[in-house]
């Protein structure tokens, strides 16, 4: 068995895997169809291994709003307010402001869990954004500080989203099956962002190629349902804010994937800023 941090590890390095697939996959799909087959293939893959697998659904009226509460907040306004406001802000922007939301889902983790921030924690926390702003310098140096009032405003929606659903999976730790409270999480979240589509966008605006039904098909199924399902079954274990530290990780991630296989060349910032970032994690996660 993976131990937890080897699963936080892998958590991360899914979910920076999801920033290049995005990337590419908005070039042939509009924002909104593309999140909405995001969350609703996801949300199946999740569902047919669950229901073969004879996984017991949610019992009880609360579980379920708590499920509908999770796929409006963390997947219909999460998803839906990165992926629209990813084209209105500049790249360096859209990480800060998204990399916010371990600070924002601390402040009500202190009201809804009851879990006491402490020195160390909120040290380390605000060390780990701190570096995520330092990794994002050279990005405003060569494009600006762009964006219009509203992508700040979508990004900030999507980063409050995704902080209310980690608050709502943490409640739900242990009163449902990770594999359908994951599946349905997606499916109810994705239903709302598919109607949205439908109000705003073209469907004939998809471009059906082999290389966009790969794209999706790894970011469904890798990035987001495994990712997800695996954040689930250690949010049932830790602390919110212990492990929303390990968030930072994605970015430095990102910057290892850019470097790696995108030619991109690292600055002496982002490398500093990468390394306050881990030195972070290893701070609140240090007992």
């Amino acid at each position: 068995m993976l131990s937890d941090r080897v699963r936080l590890i892998l958590v991360m390095f899914l979910w920076a895997l999801c920033f290049p697939l995005i990337s590419i996959g908005l070039t042939t799909a509009p924002p909104i169809y593309f999140a909405a087959l995001r969350s609703l293939i996801a949300g199946v893959g999740l569902l047919v291994p669950a229901y073969a697998l004879r996984r017991p659904l949610p019992h009880t009226r609360q579980i379920w709003l708590i499920l509908l509460g999770v796929g409006f907040s963390s997947t219909t306004l999460g998803f839906g307010g990165m992926f629209l406001g990813g084209g209105r802000v500049s790249p360096g922007l859209a990480t800060v402001i998204a990399n916010a939301q371990p600070l924002i889902a601390a402040c009500i983790a202190y009201f809804a869990l009851n879990e006491q921030l402490g020195l160390r924690r909120g040290t380390g926390i605000f060390l780990g954004f701190a570096g995520i702003i330092l990794t994002t310098l050279p990005e405003f140096g060569t494009q600006g500080i762009s964006g219009s009032v509203s992508g700040v405003g979508y990004i900030l929606l999507g980063a409050l989203g995704v902080a209310v659903g980690n608050v709502l999976l943490k409640r739900l730790g242990g009163q449902i099956d990770p594999l359908v409270a994951t599946a349905w999480q997606f499916i109810l979240g994705g239903i709302p962002l598919l109607f949205i589509a439908l109000s705003l966008e073209e469907p004939t605006q998809i471009t059906w190629s082999f290389r966009f039904i790969i794209t999706l098909l790894i970011l469904s199924l890798a990035g987001t349902a495994l990712a997800f399902t695996l954040w689930f079954g250690l949010l049932h274990k830790g602390d919110l804010n212990r492990l929303n530290a390990f968030t930072f990780l994605t970015p430095v991630f990102a910057l290892l994937i850019g470097t790696l296989f995108f030619n991109e060349k690292l600055e002496v910032l982002e490398i500093v800023g990468a390394i306050l970032s881990l030195s972070s994690i290893f701070w609140v996660d240090h007992r």
